[in-house]
This record gives C-alpha cells, structure tokens and sequence, in this order.
C-alpha cells in the first residue's frame, strides 16, 4: 500500500468508525418524492427543503398526483425555497415524462435520469446512490471542498473531482463517501471557519501541518 492510499484508507476508516451507515437529511416516502427533493435541494438548505415537502407529500406521493396537483398548487408549498418558480416547472415537466416514458416509475439509469427536466449529473448520481444502492458520488460544493483540503483531489470541476474520487477512495467505502464527505463540510469542514479543533481528521490533515 501506497502512502497515499494508507492515507486515504485512514481517513475512510475514521469516517466509517464514526458513522458506519450514513443516511440522506433529505425526507421522503417513496422513489419519486425523493427525487423531486433532490430538484428542490439546488441552492437550498435541505432543512428548507423537508420543511416545504412535509406537507406536500401527504398529499402528493406519485407523478399523476403531482400532475393532479398543478403548478400553481404546487408553488404555494415550495415558495419558501429558492429558485421555485423554476423548480415547479423542472417538477411538473419530470412529472408528465416519467408518466409517458418511464410508466411513473424513477429509473435507475444515469442517462434516462439526466433526460427529466431539472436533473443534472449531481442529481441523478445522488439517486442512483440513496434509491438504488450504487457506488456514485455526487459531488456538491461541500464534497468540493472537502475533497480539495483533504488533497484527495484537485479538480477544477465537480465531474472531474467525480471521476478521481472514483478511482482512489477504495470499493468498500465507495457506496458511502459522498455521505461522509458532504457531512463533514456541511457540519465540521465548512467553508468559513472550519471547527479544525473538534475535527476526527486533524492528525491527518494536510491543512493543519
């Protein structure tokens, strides 16, 4: 083993030891709820987001029920949230696509996702990670940063962070780093004043030597 690599295995390690099985702060019934959280979460807090939805989703939990619903009814739930007049329209075209294309069901295709209105490369890799289980990592602008301070990456782009966290975070924390990683810069590593004092890598990290 590499010096990199034993390093990126403690760091790995660490994350698991602390939280073996990292859960999404989003909320959601079901597949499609989930993912119209993911559409409402760009540039919003996902507090924001489970605040506006809670009442939504006991009301609407499919895409015919969204369709039912309509863009008017559906912007007076998420009007606290940014951008929602936008994200309306990205939720109810998703909507009626998934209904004729995809029999109302989410799919577990990087490319079938990134065809719905309003879901990108992030979104779909955050999908196809919570819903169905795979090894993506999303890469938001926590993962960004993380991943740079921790020189686990030096990608100028989130997909070109994607593609080195891929090749070096070993198989059997892949599933599970994007959790990790996002929670310790929205929690610990975060981007103004950084609690480097409370932090589990500060041995590790390059920042602090």
């Amino acid at each position: 083993m590499t010096k990199k690599s034993h390093y990126i295995e403690e760091i790995f390690t660490k994350f698991s030891l602390r939280d073996a099985n990292p859960k999404p702060e989003l909320v959601a019934p079901n597949a499609y709820c989930f993912l119209v959280c993911v559409v409402l979460s760009a540039q919003a807090t996902d507090k924001s987001v489970n605040l506006a939805t809670k009442p939504l989703f006991e009301k609407v939990k499919t895409p015919e029920e969204m369709l039912s619903l309509g863009r008017g009814a559906l912007i007076s739930y998420i009007k606290s949230i940014g951008l929602y007049n936008s994200k309306a329209d990205h939720i109810i075209a998703l909507s009626q696509k998934l209904i004729e294309e995809f029999d109302s069901k989410v799919p577990d295709d990087a490319e079938k996702l990134m065809s719905l209105p309003g879901v990108g490369r992030k979104t779909a890799n955050v999908v196809l990670n919570v819903v169905f289980g795979k090894a993506t990592v999303p890469v938001d602008t926590h993962v960004f940063r993380v991943s740079h301070r921790l020189s686990l990456s030096e990608g100028k782009s989130p997909e070109l962070v994607e593609k080195d966290l891929l090749k070096i975070v070993p198989e059997k924390f892949l599933k599970n780093a994007h959790h990790w990683l996002l929670l310790h810069g929205r929690y610990t590593c975060t981007a103004r004043n950084p609690k480097c004092s409370e932090c589990i890598l500060k041995d590790l990290c390059p920042q602090g030597k």
